[in-house]
């Protein structure tokens, strides 16, 4: 995915390759596409890099709608203008941007408003299309059309994204950090810092201490919490969580049964945490996280994502008696502000923390 684009792919489709999911949970395919040029309100994005996140692999299970195949997924990326459509204010031809799967057009009441981050003009969904005409901007080699995901499709050398879910940042961020911010990072930094507003002094309590866990007790550390409790079944991850700002660690699968797990974090808090957070997108583990906040001022934030139809149960007394917010999607302040991208800048937050080894799909059959 490196080199120069020519002025000459201008307003021309493009032939690049792509990793491509055929068929529900099947190895995803490493194969020539056709990307075609941006109509108007698009950009055609040359991927410098991208990550995968646990939503990719959701879907890319799914074998009834929301999934559809075949498809190019991806969300988490970075990478560079290559051209624009008719109408596209704000990126030009060789800026640093990154692709965001919430839309900001910029002009709705939501996206005016600092309560909400869910644009009323492009409403978002799990749409196999782009935004508009609901085409796709992808074929393979024998003309058949190739489905999007979360309006990026990350997971091939080129894509086409709509100009509201298009973020410039600054080119000196390296991009295998910059890539995570389009989705985990900012997610879970948001969830702390946006949705629950965690207040300084504060106990929180994180159920799942994956890539979004971690963000969110990044996220918290960045609020001034005084006790971040990591809530997990693998114990190692309380070394790594560390890092990110946990300072205590329980593992339910040492405790005698669920209850039980429930009844530490009570105690350890003094009555139960002033916020939790369910990372992990299980309906089980939302029940779990609520039962372990703080009766009366308690919040309880659902940041996981499970599997389209689950669902929740609580009674209206249990309501009452605690807040409870859905939802918290990528909920920072990202287009046309610049306090979050301020916050890599001077150091605050470092996605280099949450990386493994880099790997290359180029030369590959398959993944």
């Amino acid at each position: 995915m490196e080199g120069k684009d020519s002025p000459k792919t201008a307003g021309k489709p493009i032939r690049c390759r792509a990793a491509v999911a055929r068929k529900a949970g099947e190895p995803l395919v490493i194969e020539e596409v056709m990307v075609a040029a941006p109509k108007a309100h698009e950009v055609r994005i040359r991927i410098i890099c991208t990550s995968l996140c646990h939503s990719d692999v959701t879907f890319w299970k799914l074998k009834d709608p929301p999934g559809y195949f075949p498809r190019i997924l991806g969300h988490e990326a970075i990478g560079v203008v290559e051209s624009i459509g008719e109408d596209v204010d704000g990126v030009t031809e060789g800026d640093t941007v990154i692709p965001i799967f919430l839309p900001d057009c910029g002009e709705c009441v939501d996206c005016k408003s600092t309560k909400s981050n869910l644009c009323s003009k492009l409403l978002f969904e799990v749409s196999p299309w782009m935004h508009g005409d609901e085409t796709s901007r992808f074929t393979d080699l024998k003309g058949q059309a190739l489905y999007h995901f979360l309006y990026v499709s990350s997971f091939s050398e080129y894509t086409v994204v709509d100009i509201a879910h298009v973020v410039r940042v600054d080119p000196a961020i390296p991009p295998n950090r910059a890539c995570l911010l389009s989705c985990g990072v900012s997610t879970g930094v948001g969830a702390a810092w946006r949705t629950a507003n965690v207040e300084a002094g504060s106990t929180v309590a994180i159920f799942g201490l994956g890539a979004i866990g971690l963000a969110v007790a990044e996220g918290a550390r960045l609020c001034g919490a005084s006790r971040i409790i990591g809530v997990d079944v693998n114990s190692d991850k309380f070394e790594i969580g560390k890092k990110f700002g946990v300072t205590d660690f329980v593992n339910p699968a040492s405790c005698k049964d669920k209850s039980s797990g429930e009844q530490v974090i009570i105690e350890m808090t003094g009555g139960g945490a002033d916020y939790c957070f369910e990372c992990v997108g299980l309906a089980s583990l939302v029940h779990e996280a609520y039962a372990c906040c703080r009766k009366g001022w308690g919040k309880t934030v659902v940041v996981g994502v499970d599997k389209p139809g689950a669902r929740l149960n609580f009674s209206s007394f249990e309501v009452s008696n605690q807040n409870l917010i859905f939802p918290s999607l990528l909920n920072v302040t990202w287009t046309r502000n610049c306090s979050w991208m301020n916050l890599l800048h001077t150091r605050e937050v470092s996605p280099m923390r949450y990386l493994d080894e880099p790997m290359s799909l180029l030369g590959k059959r398959t993944l």
